[in-house]
């Protein structure tokens, strides 16, 4: 004769803690992941960009070729105001533009160009969020960072002089000092951006002491290489060129700067991919190593359990067999 017997505390406690990695494994994948990927409130960030091209001397009143140049972004985030928006990521962006003349400089006010601006994003899908003090009021997709999970497509970039999106097209792969990204290249054709009250002879028109001259630009062209995971810029290059032209002119008549090529420097690359790299490791082990592990150990402890649970219903009683083969 057999008597059910009660599961074993062992047979139960495998089987429940296997339920839980099963329950678990999803749960990271879909829930805590998500909540992860989220750009940070606290940045602290500067790029530095450099290259040679021709720049407008004030001093000189005239463009000189073949200068230094070096751009610096400095990022830094406002901690209050992300808070108090519930959702958003509040950055503070100021970008100076020097030659060898007005580097060091104490104050960025003193360099050949300075843009000061705040940009206000949704953490999680990075898209523009138009609050908190915000300008100017960005478009697009991406601006300092791209979406995290970047796809292989054309994304819509905020280009800050332009005043307006330009689409960047995904070229493939590239590596920056070995580390793996999307690369995606786009271009600026000449644009009318503003206006800009300058004396006539800048514009060829010496005659007019002042003239309400138009502002224009263009880029040769832009080259980013983006972490997939997190969107993070790893390589940046641009090619800007920015001039004058006198009130409904067709040509330009002054260059105020232009570049081939601006990229970042190597100490910047290197910073970049350091971050990524830490972020990477941290979105991976949070959406895919840690959620493979749970699933895989909770699927073969539940198992386990389960025949252990089945085995100790199905014991024989070995005291009640020996009495019934006496009685035999």
């Amino acid at each position: 004769m057999r008597r059910s017997s009660h599961p074993s505390p062992l047979s139960l406690l495998l089987l429940g803690l296997g339920t839980f990695l099963l329950v678990l494994a999803p749960l990271l994948a879909w829930y805590v992941k998500p909540r992860a990927a989220v750009n940070p409130v606290d940045i602290d960030t500067t790029a530095v960009y450099t290259g040679t091209g021709s720049v407008f001397d004030v001093t000189q009143v005239r463009t000189v070729p073949n200068e230094d140049i070096t751009i610096t972004q400095r990022v830094r985030g406002d901690v209050t105001d992300s808070e108090r928006s519930g959702h958003a990521a509040v950055w503070d962006v100021v970008t100076t533009v020097d030659t060898d003349d007005t580097l060091p400089a104490a104050d960025p006010h003193d360099a050949l160009d300075f843009s000061p601006h705040r940009w206000v994003s949704d953490r999680r899908t990075n898209r523009p969020v138009h609050c908190c003090g915000e300008t100017p009021y960005i478009e697009g997709e991406a601006y300092l960072k791209f979406p995290f999970d970047v796809q292989q497509r054309s994304y819509r970039w905020w280009d800050n002089t332009l005043g307006s999106t330009v689409t960047l097209r995904y070229r493939g792969v590239a590596k920056v000092r070995g580390y793996e990204g999307y690369r995606f290249t786009g271009s600026v054709p000449a644009t009318r951006t503003g206006t800009r009250l300058v004396p006539g002879r800048l514009v060829d028109e010496p005659d007019r002491p002042q003239v309400v001259a138009e502002e224009w630009y263009a880029n040769h062209g832009i080259e980013l290489i983006v972490d997939q995971a997190t969107g993070r810029v790893l390589y940046a290059q641009t090619g800007p060129r920015r001039t004058l032209r006198a009130p409904g002119g067709d040509r330009d008549a002054a260059v105020l700067l232009d570049s081939r090529k601006l990229a970042f420097t190597p100490a910047t690359q290197r910073a970049a991919v350091e971050q990524a790299e830490r972020d990477g490791r941290q979105l991976r082990l949070v959406g895919r190593t840690l959620p493979i592990v749970a699933a895989v150990s909770g699927s073969v402890l539940a198992v386990l359990g389960a025949v252990l649970v089945i085995r100790g219903r199905r014991r024989p009683d070995s005291s009640e067999s020996s009495a019934a083969l006496r009685t035999i």
